[in-house]
């Protein structure tokens, strides 16, 4: 049968026929858009990033359910608040999303608030809006940080790679602090301590700049989230900033709220302006160069000049609860923390190269945290919801959890690259050798969610000692521990690359000391009180050298420093019988299984005896000389625990 011009007649049944319709392809239904606009706003529904929080006790209650315009007005008024000129005493005129968006419909937020009274403005700035980027997803970031941010790209794994600009690092000595009538008194000032002091005025100088910068953008990125796993002391934090890769890292290393949680944010405790990518003005009183972090513990306030390096940012929150926790009879920490099946918990503490993220990433054991915790009443809590891995000579087989972590979501900070494949090259230290990577906590496969375990029954001090006199592993009494955390030792090998063989002897107050508001020695009776409290033991543990100092000696193999560790969480190492050692005086057990008894005491392994005692002396009078600047400081009834914690050091 042919139709016209011989082709095939196309042919249909009778019904079909009868209702005029010929080869209908009825197996879907037609979209209901009428243009491709309305097609595309079919794409996208309401949804909010979210914190795995699977059996966390105590969380707020959801509410009941507002209109989603009264929500958004709520939220922007807050976030108006924040940006505040207190000249100016307004906020700015805020709209939410992204100004490029076609689709946009969002109405705008007047800078007006019932406890404001606007003064008169009649610059420029007072006739624009300030679209406000709010609690976006991964993928939102991504987007952004592509489109309009040089530098960020998408590797081969799904991680954003992305530059820091200049400063690839903190940048300690730009770093101050506001000196006022309410903590002037209880921070610790002075030699050996990491606070700066500047004043009142100069903080508010530093913080219009910043303000004034932000809301110049067109757009801003603003997280809302918390600190603390432990919901009875959880601090909810705002962080506002102009780079989508500074939010991303926020939303990957700080608690994700929930839709609930978010709706009901409310007021921040404390509050971040990230101006990093403006300089603050070198002729204000304190500066030094053109970056500034400044921290107002009365206003609960940070502002970030000049550097856009984003660990200023977690950093600057590790600072806050330095402070806050302690107020509160709580022990912020700088260590890992990690659980076994039993419920066992262990803290592990330790400068850069000791091994803390090594041996705190057990396979046979959850993940509680890597980096940042405080110990309360209620037990080990993380401070943070994700992981700041270094990634400089990164590879699957000696760290596959971090390995597989840096996947979509993760942010890779100046790394180098393949072009083409994007394959990072984790040994390239073009830009830095201070590579890190950011990722959530449950990348992590045995993250334990929520991040929050029993008290701990192990406090693990790490040091990596290349001049080699230091035991594999030693049990400290408590004035031990307490001094030994204090110090915070570790040595490193200082310009390998030239053929100095010589140690260099570091040593970082508390584990931490660039972090820390107190004096070390307030952190170290806090440990002590915890530890006698709930039954704990510490321990130190050496990582570094054995046999001899660094270029003679070998260094303790990885195999039997797991070992020690794993003898340590069954408790078998509470059993075994020990020997004293001299000068240090520290408890070194006669036996440890899968670890050669013959290494165990240093001495041992090394064939100069006298070449091992003057090095032990030059050790011992190392710790003496850095413990001096802690001296001035005196607690406990008639000065005695100081004098306590001294007695524990070296003795010669």
């Amino acid at each position: 049968m042919s139709g016209k011009n011989g082709l095939p007649k196309i042919q249909t049944d009778k019904k079909a026929a009868d209702e005029n319709i010929i080869c209908h392809d009825d197996s879907a239904k037609p979209v209901k858009a009428q243009t491709v606009d309305e097609l595309h706003s079919l794409q996208v529904k309401k949804s909010a990033p979210t914190t795995p929080t699977v059996g966390v006790l105590g969380l707020f209650a959801p509410s009941p359910a507002r209109p989603d315009e009264q929500i958004q007005k709520q939220q922007l008024q807050s976030i108006s608040a924040s940006l505040a000129s207190l000249t100016r005493e307004t906020g700015p005129k805020l709209v939410k999303g992204d100004p490029g968006s076609r689709s946009e419909k969002s109405a705008p937020v007047s800078h007006k608030t019932a406890d404001v009274t606007p003064a008169p403005n009649n610059s420029d700035s007072a006739l624009k809006f300030t679209h406000i980027l709010y609690n976006l997803s991964p993928p939102e970031l991504y987007e952004q940080a592509i489109k309009y941010e040089k530098g960020s790209f998408i590797t081969s794994t799904g991680a954003m790679a992305t530059l820091s600009g200049a400063k690839t690092g903190r940048s300690p000595k730009d770093k101050r602090v506001v000196k006022g009538e309410n903590n002037g008194d209880d921070l610790w000032w002075g030699k050996g301590s990491p606070n700066i002091e500047m004043d009142e005025h100069t903080f508010m100088v530093n913080r219009e700049r910043a303000v004034d910068y932000l809301c110049s953008l067109e757009k801003v990125y603003v997280n809302d989230q918390f600190l603390n796993w432990d919901p009875e002391h959880r601090i909810k934090v705002r962080i506002v900033s102009a780079r989508a890769y500074h939010s991303l890292f926020m939303h990957n290393m700080c608690i994700r709220p929930t839709p609930e949680e978010l709706e009901n944010f409310g007021s921040p405790d404390f509050t971040i302006y990230n101006a990093g990518m403006f300089p603050c003005n070198r002729y204000t009183h304190y500066m030094t160069s053109s970056t500034s972090i400044d921290i107002n513990l009365g206003r609960r306030e940070m502002v970030i000049l000049g550097t856009q390096y984003a660990g200023e940012m977690k950093k600057g929150l590790f600072s806050l609860m330095h402070y806050l926790m302690p107020k509160r009879q709580i022990l912020s920490l700088h260590s890992g923390s990690n659980m076994g099946k039993n419920g066992d918990v262990a803290l592990f503490f330790g400068l850069s190269g000791t091994g803390k993220t090594t041996l705190s990433t057990d396979q046979n054991r959850y993940l509680i945290g890597d980096d940042e915790h405080c110990w309360s009443d209620n037990g080990v809590s993380n401070i943070e919801g994700g992981c700041y891995a270094k990634c400089i000579d990164l590879s699957r087989e000696k760290e596959p959890d971090i390995w597989n972590a840096i996947k979509f979501g993760s942010v890779l900070e100046n790394v180098v690259f393949e072009e083409h494949t994007r394959l990072v090259d984790y040994t390239d230290k073009s830009v830095t050798e201070n590579t890190r990577a950011a990722y959530p906590i449950e990348y992590i496969p045995n993250a334990k969610i929520p991040c929050v375990g029993p008290h701990p029954k192990n406090v693990i001090l790490l040091a990596c000692d290349a001049f080699g006199v230091l035991p594999p592993v030693s049990k400290l009494t408590m004035a031990q521990t307490m001094y030994h955390f204090i110090s915070g030792y570790t040595a490193l090998v200082a310009g390998t690359e030239d053929g100095i063989k010589e140690p260099t002897a570091t040593f970082s107050a508390c584990f931490g000391a660039a972090f820390i508001m107190f004096h070390p020695t307030k952190y170290a009776a806090m440990l002590a009180d915890k530890m006698q409290k709930h039954g704990a033991t510490g321990w130190l543990v050496n990582t570094g050298w054995s046999g001899g100092s660094y270029g003679s000696g070998s260094r303790i193999k990885l195999a039997y420093t797991r070992k020690v560790i794993d003898a340590i969480h069954s408790g078998s190492l509470l059993q075994a019988n020990y020997t004293k050692t001299k000068v240090f005086g520290l408890e070194i057990p006669n036996e440890v299984e899968g670890v050669p008894s013959e290494i165990l005491d240093p001495v041992n392994t090394w064939s100069d005896k006298d070449a091992y005692n003057e090095t032990l002396l030059k050790l011992g009078g190392l710790f003496k000389k850095n413990f001096e600047v802690f001296l001035d400081y005196k607690i406990g009834a008639d000065n005695n625990l100081t004098q306590d914690i001294l007695a524990a050091g070296p003795n010669f």
